[in-house]
């Protein structure tokens, strides 16, 4: 009986310390493992304003806010602003999380190991001074598990160990790359509740990137090289998407949020410029051209421009999409409607069942432009976001070019 009474008074002092402790404040280092044990690694900074626990998830210049952080006794759940996506987690006696991410898809939920411990750790260790400076433009060669080579583009900002950038493909960019260079060797992670990457890397002399290695996922492997090359460009041909011939305009009807009806042809847009955004809640490039898109509406509206978001989603379940894509709509404050399509965007009819006037959608996001007169003028596949630095630049002078020729027309 004494025996058994010391078990259960251990029991209950170990629980107290857990129970009394709280999440330290400060900075923390995070980890996903993947099934073949390599970590996707971030750094967070946990703050307490009006004393409620919130995070700010760090990739290079971002600083993701997340703010529904809830704890109960030892457990911690995090809930991500977007992507379905959050955190269960069991705090540790030694003050550290153990648990895991899940993050909701068009089929099974991905779930990842994960960890994270508190304190000044670096996202990379970096001991070894770097052999080489990476600033500038990199043409990219990806090569899938098939042999399969995809084009890419680099754009690297290196300060001393510190490397940070992004890489583009055509479809769009792997957004805030934050890591390292250490010696000869170039280490990069993102994290921001739907991009888990992991990139590798020997970097063999001034001009030349060799064995790469691109961990995406909990699964999903290819290899990378890259060669400098500042006048590299990447072809966009593979995203491109256009009128079908004989067509001129367009002509849909969808649900918006509040479940009014809303179409192309409603007196709103009637002799007006409109931008539809080509877009879904799970995509993180459609974050950024959100942001862009809302901010750009608000200063510009006055002049004669609209804007239509269409939504593909995960799901064709109204309820699901509609949660997630006020998340989007709340965070940046749009004030242009977003409609639910009820297609998915894996739906590989997807273009016929919304926008049959179209040649087959591509890319998340995609932008059409429409000018006055009711006529598609533009459309444009991919986007390139505030991590690529000058792309994102040329993208903002192009769109603002193609508005304003519109609005003169």
């Amino acid at each position: 009986m004494k025996a058994v009474f010391w078990f259960v008074f251990i029991a209950l002092l170990n629980s107290t310390c857990v129970f009394g402790q709280t999440l330290k404040a400060g900075l923390w280092r995070g980890a996903l493992i993947r099934q073949d044990g390599h970590q996707v690694v971030f750094n967070f900074d946990l703050r307490y304003e009006k004393k409620q626990p919130v995070i700010y998830i760090i990739n290079a210049e971002e600083r993701l806010e997340v703010r529904q952080v809830s704890i109960q006794k030892d457990s911690v759940f995090i809930e991500m602003p977007f992507f379905e996506s959050s955190f269960a987690c069991q705090l540790q006696s030694d003050g550290s999380l153990s648990g895991k991410w899940i993050k909701k898809t068009s089929g099974k939920n991905v779930v990842w190991p994960f960890m994270a411990v508190p304190g000044n750790s670096p996202r990379f260790p970096a001991p070894n001074p770097p052999t080489q400076q990476l600033n500038g433009r990199w043409a990219v060669t990806f090569v899938d598990t098939s042999g399969v080579s995809k084009p890419a583009l680099a754009e690297f900002q290196q300060k001393g160990n510190r490397l940070s950038g992004s890489i583009m493909r055509p479809d769009g960019d792997y957004r805030y790359l934050d890591g390292v260079v250490n010696g000869d060797s170039l280490y990069l992670s993102t994290f921001d509740g739907s991009h888990a990457y992991l990139f590798t890397a020997k970097i063999t002399d001034a001009n030349t990137i060799s064995g790469g290695m691109f961990y995406a996922g909990a699964r999903n492997r290819e290899q990378f090289s890259a060669v400098k090359n500042e006048k590299a460009e990447l072809s966009m041909a593979s995203v491109a998407m256009s009128l079908k011939p004989g067509e001129e305009s367009l002509d849909f009807r969808f649900p918006d949020l509040n479940g009014q009806m809303v179409g192309i042809g409603d007196e709103r847009f009637r002799n007006k410029v409109v931008v539809i955004q080509l877009m879904g809640s799970w995509c993180p490039n459609c974050m950024d051209e959100t942001r862009f898109l809302s901010e750009y509406y608000k200063n510009n509206k006055q002049r004669g421009v609209e804007m239509i978001a269409l939504a593909y989603e995960y799901s064709t379940n109204t309820e699901r999409s509609v949660n997630s894509l006020r998340k989007f709509e709340q965070k940046f404050s749009v004030d242009y409607p977003i409609l639910i399509t009820g297609v998915t965007s894996s739906d590989s009819l997807k273009t016929e069942k919304t926008l049959p006037q179209l040649t087959p959608i591509k890319s998340f996001p995609s932008t059409i432009f429409v000018g006055k007169d009711g006529k598609v003028k533009k459309v444009h596949g991919g986007f390139f976001g505030p991590a690529t630095g000058i792309e994102y630049t040329k993208y903002k002078q192009e769109f603002e070019e193609t508005v304003k020729s519109l609005l003169l027309q």
